[in-house]
């Protein structure tokens, strides 16, 4: 195929948008292994990313989580893997499209598992199933107007409308960000995220008219939001440290550290 000037600048503002921003910190990550145990297939994880196009997708769903993928447990295991890592995780990326990666490239971030409760072992591997069978599904990177809006991380914008920028685009390749995908997996066997938008007496609804129209403006146009898998009434938040009895009498804790405010002041003092 020709590679046109279009490609080029899009592979270039694909590269700038996944530069990392410096100064990135996880707070309390969790280590691969307690990670793996308390996964299931089907789960959702939820990542705090710590690129350029990570900040912009907080900001705009004001939310923590900017990336989410879904976990496939050993369907892509090769026979001659071992305990060689492995691809456990099925996620889109810009730039890249549908990709399979191993569970340890999350290892250093600030992560989430939402789990879909209720959902049948026939219905957790046609979701599985309906995303390996996406893999290789790339993303048109001559769609340049697609990157450029992330390239304003903080849009002066009311608030109300910074959740529908996600959606401003060309068209079609908007729906392939990460939780896009993962949401018509999960809609392929009609299973619920968003809470049912309904005015009859007695039901559970959203409050407000502005809540009910945005519910059903992300429906349409399938733009969810990794959000929207942490706030839903349908998955269950699973933390792993939790799952194998946790038991605080067990914590061992380290001396306390005690400093003198006044030496603090005198530490700043001296420094100057």
């Amino acid at each position: 195929m020709t590679d046109t000037l279009l490609d080029r600048l899009g592979r270039f503002l694909a590269r700038r948008l996944h530069s990392v921003n410096p100064g990135y910190e996880p707070y309390t990550p969790s280590d691969p292994v307690t990670l793996s145990r308390a996964l299931r297939p089907g789960d959702i994880l939820l990542v705090e990313g710590n690129q350029k196009i990570s900040a912009a997708i907080k900001y705009l769903t004001q939310s923590t989580w900017s990336h989410a993928a879904l976990y496939v447990g050993d369907a892509l295991k090769p026979e001659a893997a071992g305990d060689a890592p492995y691809p456990q995780l099925i996620e889109v990326n810009l730039g890249e499209g549908c990709v399979a990666v191993p569970l340890s490239k999350y290892s250093r971030f600030n992560t989430r598992i939402c789990r879909p409760v209720g959902l049948t072992p026939e219905d957790r591997d046609a979701i599985v199933r309906y995303m390996i069978e996406r893999l290789g599904v790339r993303y048109d990177l001559k769609n340049i107007f697609d990157m450029l809006r992330y390239f304003i991380p903080t849009p002066p914008v009311p608030v109300r409308w910074r959740r529908r920028m996600i959606a401003f685009g060309s068209g079609d390749p908007t729906r392939a960000i990460c939780s896009s995908m993962i949401a018509q997996a999960l809609q392929s066997v009609q299973y619920p995220i968003l809470p049912e938008v309904t005015l009859a007496p007695g039901r559970q609804h959203a409050d407000s008219d502005y809540s009910r129209r945005e519910i059903l403006h992300i429906r349409h146009h399938s733009l969810f939001a990794p959000r929207d898998f942490d706030l839903s009434p349908y998955f269950r938040i699973v933390k792993p440290t939790l799952e194998y009895g946790f038991d605080y009498k067990r914590l061992e804790w380290g001396p306390a550290k005690h400093q003198d405010p006044g030496a603090k002041r005198e530490d700043a003092a001296s420094s100057e």
